[in-house]
């Protein structure tokens, strides 16, 4: 086998994926139950045996498996090794790094406000066009005035500011609408209730920390733990989209290389397209057009490939489908889109084999010599190396302990930003506001003076009393004065009340 080519499995030949042409992206599709994860496991081993770093969600906490050697008393894992041409087959644990948004079973995963930008906010928080627009006009505004938005607490400040000083955003940004502010402002109380309020701030996550490789040469492979994540399906699959934004608007040009520079498995991808605008469809055809240049394999993974549109699916040249069930009209649909996707081989009826794959079997059409699909193989996936199924808190604590990334993203920084900025501003025009009526209750006690001292005969002088009392109304005009004024009436009093 070539050292740049990942083992799939075994039919009547055997099925690899070239590395040269891992960055032409894939899909991995098929019912549940029929062996999906599995297929996500060996692949994310086989790039990490190249040196390819990976990423990849877990959503059931399967994935995680991989940090831990399989059970190598297990007869039936060396039978099917030696079934699917694995001659050197032995159980290994792989270097793996812990991600979680929420901070409690990896290392904190984070973005500031203005790292996801309008169009993604928008589809997290399910804003319509209008409130879009207000959203724009905040950043906008944000930018032009030097407002760091790193938080949620920034975001809901700046919106505050707005609903209270429409005057201040001028002509330059148009008319507010206090009520589309409104419903910005409920959706993001919702997303912080959801918890999303941990994924936004700083520090922000370095995408070269996804990019690490071992001593010894293997990919590290970033397994983010999304079991609560996914109960979210938004925040999921927002996320996921703004890692490979990141991904394509840093990563320099690579043209072709013998192996890719990062491998980006996206499980449960129909969350990316439902409802989605026609915007953020775009957003992602672009993203997966542009960014295999970049050296970036991004994979699929979804029940139905009907989950994934035309545009996109088109672009995916590696497949696995596993078994699909054809219960419904969609799902005969279903059936024949994936079957008349495979470069048909002679003598196999891709249609019918679909029905009756077993678990652990798949077809697997692969690029070959020139970026062309190979004919469609059915196959036997091969085992893991690393352990199948979930692991123990103990043990995650244990491989999260020797990451090279402890302690890295562990504190938040909460630095001077739009918040901060603003409470400074409101409480300079708070303080101004008093100034200004102090100032007028001043004016006003010395213009009541000077009118009685205009009606007072100019021979006849203040009595001692008279000169006191307009000393402590004179006070009494600051909060200093008035406790001064009020002491000296207290004096005043006590020395009429000892005569």
């Amino acid at each position: 086998m070539s050292t740049n080519q990942v083992l799939i499995g075994q039919g009547d030949v055997a099925c690899f994926l070239e590395g040269r042409y891992a960055n032409r992206h894939g899909l991995v599709a098929g019912a549940t139950g029929t062996g999906k994860t599995i297929t996500l496991q060996i692949l994310a081993e086989g790039f990490a045996d190249l040196g390819v770093p990976v990423f990849l969600a877990d959503i059931k906490g399967d994935a995680a498996g991989l940090s831990q050697a399989g059970d190598a008393a297990n007869p039936k894992l060396a039978e099917r090794a030696a079934k699917t041409g694995m001659s050197d087959f032995r159980t290994q644990a792989y270097p793996v790094v812990f991600w979680d948004v929420f901070g409690t079973q990896g290392h904190p995963v984070r973005a500031t406000i203005s790292d996801l930008g309008p169009l993604l906010l928008t589809r997290m928080l399910d804003l319509n066009d209008t409130q879009e627009g207000v959203l724009n006009l905040m950043f906008k505004y944000a930018d032009d005035n030097g407002l760091l938005l790193l938080d949620l607490k920034d975001l809901r400040a700046l919106l505050s500011f707005a609903a209270d000083n429409p005057a201040a955003f001028g002509s330059d940004y148009g008319t507010l609408s206090k009520q589309s502010i409104g419903v910005i402002q409920r959706s993001l109380l919702t997303l912080e209730q959801q918890g999303a309020e941990a994924f936004f701030g700083e520090p922000a996550l370095k995408l070269e920390d996804f990019m690490q490789t071992t001593l010894d040469g293997r990919g590290v492979i970033n397994v983010l733990a999304a079991d609560k994540l996914y109960q979210q399906p938004r925040l999921y699959a927002t996320f996921l989209l703004w890692l490979l934004s990141e991904l394509f608007e840093n990563l320099p040009e690579r043209g072709d290389a013998d192996l890719p520079k990062l491998v980006f498995f996206f499980d449960e991808a129909h969350l990316l397209f439902n409802d989605a605008p026609k915007a953020l469809i775009d957003k992602v055809e672009q993203v997966v057009r542009l960014i295999r240049s970049k050296g970036v394999g991004v994979y699929f993974i979804t029940q139905n490939p009907l989950d994934v549109p035309d545009t996109i699916l088109g672009q995916l040249g590696n497949r696995v489908q596993h078994a699909l069930r054809a219960f419904t009209p969609r799902d005969q649909k279903a059936v024949a889109a994936a079957a008349e996707t495979f470069r048909a081989k002679p003598g196999l009826d891709v249609a019918t084999a679909i029905l009756e794959l077993g678990v652990g079997e798949a077809l697997v059409s692969t690029l070959g010599e020139g970026g062309v699909p190979s004919p469609v193989e059915r196959a036997k996936i091969r085992p893991p190396r690393s352990r199948m199924g979930a692991i123990t808190p103990d043990e995650r604590q244990t491989v999260m302990s020797r990451s090279p990334f402890k302690g890295r993203y562990d504190t938040v920084l909460d630095r001077e930003s739009a918040y901060e900025k603003l409470q400074a501003k409101a409480q300079e025009a708070a303080t101004a506001a008093a100034a200004a009526v102090e100032q007028k209750a001043a004016e006003k006690v010395a213009t009541q003076e000077a009118k009685a001292a205009a009606k007072k005969p100019a021979h006849e002088p203040d009595s001692i009393w008279e000169t006191a009392a307009k000393s402590a109304a004179r006070a009494a005009s600051s909060e200093v004065g008035r406790k001064i004024g009020r002491e000296l009436l207290r004096g005043l009093l006590g020395s009429l009340t000892r005569r």
